[in-house]
Parts: structure tokens; sequence; C-alpha cells
């Protein structure tokens, strides 16, 4: 597990100081930039607004951070919406029932994240290698499945993605319910000790008889339901199933974890850091919206995001 280190002479270097404190200064810097640009950004409607642009995200990251921990990567959970979309809305149209949808939605990415899990950890695949070759079957099926013809839907299953309770979205609720369950896995369970441990030194957890393989499936099989889940959302938003849908979102999902702290090569991350990280890419697109700024341009400034807190938290 990552340990905060120092100097020789005691005092914190700046990728020291950054990893312990870099995600939240940026967050409060930049939240503090953007109400001076838009003096709506802080109105509790676009709080809201931008709450619930990031739940798709958030969810994505949620289950990448548990991925990203052990040193791994999914590549796979765009993909992975783009099916359970497929999926689900074809079941609603076929049969009507809003409960098989969301078992054959599930089922979909269980089954997928277990995929990852058995090459990654069974397999011994590199995670890119392996989640990439996902990333083409999911997207491949979910081309067959549709033909690539949208699945138009309708009915109560829109309430899921699209209801509200006191005025917070859905979406929202349900990405803050993920993310404690997500930390409290994480802090305060024998398996979130192992993710981080596997991420730390995976030869000396194997040798202090922890069944790595087994905790490095499983780390992929969250990531996958996660990613159904988040597709289930999706759908329901958009009232559509399409084999186009969630492209761009690892991208999202995966800068999140990476802004929020975690180490490239794993052992480090948090929650919470996942979240601030995914708050701070997402109020970057809400900015831009608010100024009327080309959208293209964050996908530019997200992958800049993503190299310059890697780099800063690189040790000499």
């Amino acid at each position: 597990m990552n340990m905060l280190k120092t100097k020789a002479n005691g005092k914190l270097s700046f990728s020291d100081f950054y990893e312990k404190y870099g995600v939240l200064i940026v967050f409060i810097l930049e939240m503090l930039l953007f109400s001076f640009l838009s003096p709506v950004f802080f109105s509790f409607k676009n709080i809201l607004n931008v709450l619930r642009q990031i739940a798709i995200t958030g969810i994505l990251a949620t289950g990448m951070t548990f991925v990203c921990i052990t040193g791994g990567i999914d590549l796979s959970v765009g993909a992975i919406i783009a099916l359970v979309t497929c999926l689900s809305a074809g079941t609603l149209v076929k049969t009507g029932s809003i409960a098989l949808a969301f078992l054959v939605g599930l089922g979909a990415g269980l089954g997928l994240g277990l995929l990852n899990g058995i090459g990654v950890a069974y397999g011994k695949m590199p995670p890119f290698v392996m989640t990439l070759g996902t990333t083409s079957i999911a997207s491949g099926l979910a081309f067959i499945y549709s033909q690539g013809l949208p699945i138009m839907i309708k009915g109560p299953f829109l309430k899921f993605g699209n209801g509200s309770i006191f005025n917070i979205p859905f979406p929202v609720i349900y990405f803050i319910v993920i993310l404690f369950a997500g930390h409290f896995l994480l802090k305060h369970t024998v398996f979130g000790r192992y993710v981080y441990s596997i991420g730390s030194n995976q030869e000396a957890t194997r040798l202090s008889g922890v069944n790595v393989r087994l905790s490095k499936m499983m780390v992929y099989v969250i990531s996958g339901v996660l990613a159904a889940f988040a597709g289930l959302i999706y759908t329901s938003q958009l009232g559509i199933g399409t084999s186009i849908a969630g492209q761009g979102y690892e991208l999202n999902a995966i800068a999140a974890v990476f802004v929020g702290g975690a180490s490239v090569t794993g052992g480090s991350g948090t929650m919470w850091g996942t979240f601030l990280g995914a708050i701070i890419i997402g109020a970057l697109g809400n900015i831009m919206n608010l100024n009327a700024v080309n959208p293209f341009i964050q996908t530019f400034l997200t992958g800049i995001i993503i190299i310059v807190s890697v780099l800063v938290r690189k040790k000499k």
C-alpha cells in the first residue's frame, strides 16, 4: 500500500505533497475559478445538473477504482454500456418486463466482467490487451443484436433514469449509494485490504496466503456489473438502446480515477479521490457549456489533465 514518503531532510517532495493533498487543492481552486467565470455555477440547480451529468461516469469510475488499485485497467466499460443498452431495450420491447431487462443487462455486465477477470487473473493476460479484446466483443455483439439500428423504448422504465425525489435526480442517488458502498468495501473489509495489497506487492500478497487470482478476478466482475448498471441508467435516460452508446465513457472514468489520486502502478487510490476527480472533470465540461465553449475541447483538456496528474505524482 502506498504510504506517504519524505525526503532525507524530512520535507515533503512536490509529488508527495500532491499525492496527499493535490486533488483537494485542485478541486477547491477549480470551484473558485468557475464561480467567477459563471454567476450560476454555484446555483443549486446547476450543482444538481453537474452531479446528474457525472453520475454514469462516477459509477463507472467506482468500479474502475478497484481495478486500478490492483494495477490493472478496464477499457471495456464503454462497450459494456453499449451492449447493455441494446439487450435491455430489446428485452423490454419483446417482453415488456422491466425485471427481465435488468437481469439481462446486469447478467451481460457480470459475464463480460468475469471474462475480463478470468483472462487477467487466470490467463495472465495484460489488462490492457484483455479488456481491449472484450471491448471488441461487446461492441460487436451490440451491433449484431441491434443490426446497427436504434431500439426505442417507452413506459415506466424511463423513470428509472429520469425520476427524482426531493428534486434530487435518481442517478445522483444511485451514484452516491454506490460510492459509499465502494468506500466501505475498500476500507472496511478484508477484500479491500487484499485489493490494496495486490497493487502494492502482488507476489508478497500471494506468499502471505491470499488468493490473488480470485481477488483480481472479482475487481473486474465489480467493474463489469457497475458498467452494466450505468448502461441501464443510460438506456432509461435516453429511452433508446444503441450500439454506439457509451463511447468515450471509459476515458472519463479512467481520468476520474487517476485525477483522484490513484497510481498507475497500483496500490493507492480512494473512492473520495475518485469522486473529486469525477467532479473536477464534470465541472470542466459544465463551465464550458455555460460559457458556450466548443464541447469537443473537453476531450482534449481531459487528456491533458490525465497526463499532468500522473506526471506530478511521478517519483524520481
